[in-house]
């Protein structure tokens, strides 16, 4: 076999579908949760939109904690959006009204969700960070403010460490059941260069081993290993040639399944796969005899699957 592949022993941690899991961080992060969204785990997914570096992560989460509503006070106006240094662009609007009800959207239910999560699923993305000049804050988005607004610079380990030591403490206390799963983004930044990148990731990955090495229920899932070593080969990028292709993603999800789910979950899984994979089709001709037979066919099975697995009824219908 021409790969070198990435051996993940068999987690301890074991998430089913009657956990509740939310996902933060970069596109990977976006990514895994979308393929636990299609398979009907009770999911939320990136609240605040992408993010990228710890800081920013770890503000998102302080946030969850506080309990508060996003208000006019939280917006700037730059040349005719609304936006939050909190979140994303998905979230700007022309008006502070539409959009503080798209960030309220997202963020009151996300609140409300972190309190029953067990699952929380990290990935970092970079170390690289941008403080706004003006209050020495780093943002989580520039939203294409100029440049000289901030101090673009790369966090260290022992900052990275010291904030989440911190963090957790929290989450401990409050939400003590509270599982972590970090990973480290397969994504290479190219801005810098190819060993700016490097060194970027390897401060990311050197902050969760010692994270690791400090709290129980924390784990890493070697997301960035994978793609490197086990996929290194071009066609298992998309046409950026930096992000992992539909391939790759499939396939790491996979590894992840089988570190993380037991063969109860994977069996249902795979299951519930074939039914989103069928109710994805789109037929040429929607009122043939023959795709009516298969919508029925489609019913029949949900109807069997709910009856099997009572808790997932309110899900799938």
């Amino acid at each position: 076999m021409f790969q070198t592949k990435v051996e993940i022993p068999v987690s301890k941690l074991k998430i089913d579908y009657e956990d509740k899991i939310m996902t933060l961080g970069s596109c990977f992060a976006q990514n895994i949760g979308k393929k636990m969204e299609e398979v009907w785990f009770d999911t939320i997914i990136n609240p605040f939109g992408v993010l990228y570096n710890p800081v920013s992560i770890q503000k998102s989460i302080e946030l969850l904690i506080e309990n508060k509503t996003f208000t006019e006070n939280d917006l700037f106006d730059y040349r005719g959006l609304w936006q939050s240094f909190s979140q994303s662009s998905l979230f700007s609007d022309i008006t502070a009204e539409k959009c503080l009800i798209k960030i309220n959207e997202r963020y009151i239910p996300a609140r409300d969700f972190l309190k029953k999560t067990d699952f929380l699923l990290i990935t970092f993305g970079t170390s690289w960070v941008f403080e706004e000049k003006k209050t020495g804050n780093i943002v989580s988005n520039c939203h294409k403010l100029p440049a000289n607004d901030f101090v673009r610079r790369r966090l260290t380990v022992e900052e990275i460490v010291s904030l989440y030591t911190k963090l957790f403490a929290k989450l401990r206390e409050l939400f003590p059941k509270l599982k972590l799963v970090f990973s480290v983004s397969p994504i290479r930044h190219w801005k810098d260069g190819a060993h700016e990148n490097n060194v970027s990731k390897s401060i990311l990955l050197l902050a969760i081993e010692q994270l690791q090495k400090q709290f129980e229920n924390v784990e890493y899932f070697p997301a960035y290993e994978i793609q490197m070593d086990e996929l290194r080969d071009y066609r298992f990028y998309a046409s950026d040639m930096f992000h992992p292709s539909d391939v790759a993603v499939d396939y790491i999800w996979k590894r992840f399944s089988e570190t993380y789910f037991d063969n109860k979950t994977l069996k249902i899984k795979k299951e519930l796969e074939q039914l989103y994979a069928d109710l994805s089709h789109r037929p040429l001709q929607p009122n043939s005899e023959e795709f009516l037979l298969f919508q029925k066919n489609i019913e029949n099975r949900k109807m069997k699957i709910c009856t099997e697995y009572p808790f997932l009824k309110d899900k799938i219908q």
